[in-house]
């Protein structure tokens, strides 16, 4: 292992351990390998993520040697109001390794693992290990944990803990496919060091919570009221104070850009865009999950901060 991952990887489960969340990615004991070669260079490890995003993730440091089968990926989803069906419970309960999100977004999931009662499954319960979750049936946090550039480090590194404790043996593999990994995703985060360098401040406003993570991370001032925005994020109505400071605040001229939730669109939300659209707001769209479903979590989200970055900068012109 690369003296760099050493650290980084120790800081992350040091951090998850103190604060009592190791037990939140690894539920139960791992599987063993209990025979010469069953943890060698034919292991396949059979994973489910319940979304796209995380599939994508740990299907790069797993390589070769992981089967992944992400749950959700369908563009006309909104995963906070999926349903799963039998094919899906038969997937989580043959799976060995299952990833995850919660904070009041796939609760189906952790469902189904409860129900099945395995004991000899690894599971990442992303939200739980970050500290970000549901109490009392309330949200404490904010779900869109991906969008969140320091809660996919923690992430990413914790699959690749994971995966190495299930098959010890390629550890090696993995370590190589996880510095990969974290390369690759360093081109993302010089774009949003690029973004903040360039429109820090700027007025923007968003239908729905999922932009609060990268508009802090870019230090856009994201101005929308929370009410509305955790309203549309949970499938609910905004109260009629949100609507009207949201209307205002589209027809002050101070807001550049509106970022636009194609997975939550709504009677109310579609109201917002025609504002946007009259008053020369630049209106910038998103997905929750990974679209076109068949491309990496990193073009994916390159190809948001370039819309993004497109849109502020046709905002800044005027246009």
């Amino acid at each position: 292992m690369k003296s760099g991952l050493k650290i980084g990887l120790a800081v992350v489960l040091a951090v998850a351990v103190a604060g009592g969340g190791y037990l939140a990615y690894l539920a139960s004991a791992p599987p063993v390998c209990s025979t010469p070669g069953a943890c060698g260079s034919s292991t396949v490890i059979q994973v489910v993520a319940a979304e796209n995003f995380w599939g994508s993730l740990v299907a790069q440091i797993g390589g070769a040697h992981v089967h992944v089968t992400s749950i959700i990926t369908d563009p006309n989803t909104d995963p906070h109001e999926y349903e799963a069906n039998d094919s899906v419970a038969e997937a989580i309960s043959a799976a060995q390794y299952i990833i995850v999100n919660n904070v009041g977004y796939d609760t189906w999931a952790s469902q189904i693992i409860a129900a099945d009662g395995r004991t000899n499954q690894t599971v990442l319960n992303v939200g739980d290990s970050l500290g970000v979750s549901v109490m009392g049936n309330i949200v404490t946090g904010n779900p869109h944990l991906w969008y969140n550039p320091a809660y996919v480090n923690q992430t990413v590194a914790w699959m690749y803990h994971n995966l190495s404790t299930i098959a010890p043996g390629l550890k090696g593999y993995f370590t190589d496919q996880y510095d990969n990994l974290t390369a690759s995703l360093g081109s993302l985060y010089s774009r949003i060091t690029q973004i903040k360098d360039q429109f820090a401040g700027t007025e923007v406003a968003s239908t729905e919570s999922i932009f609060v993570y990268l508009a802090n991370a870019t230090d856009l001032d994201l101005v929308s009221p929370p009410a509305f925005m955790e309203a549309v994020a949970e499938g609910n109505d905004p109260p009629d104070s949100s609507i009207v400071t949201f209307e205002d605040q589209l027809e002050s001229g101070d807001v550049k850009v509106l970022v636009y939730n194609l997975q939550t669109v709504t009677p109310i939300t579609t109201d917002m865009k025609q504002i946007a659209a009259q008053y020369n707001v630049t209106t910038m769209f998103v997905t929750e999950t990974i679209q076109p479903p068949n491309v990496s979590f990193q073009v994916w989200m390159m190809g948001e901060l370039d819309n993004l970055q497109n849109a502020l900068n046709s905002g800044a012109l005027g246009q």
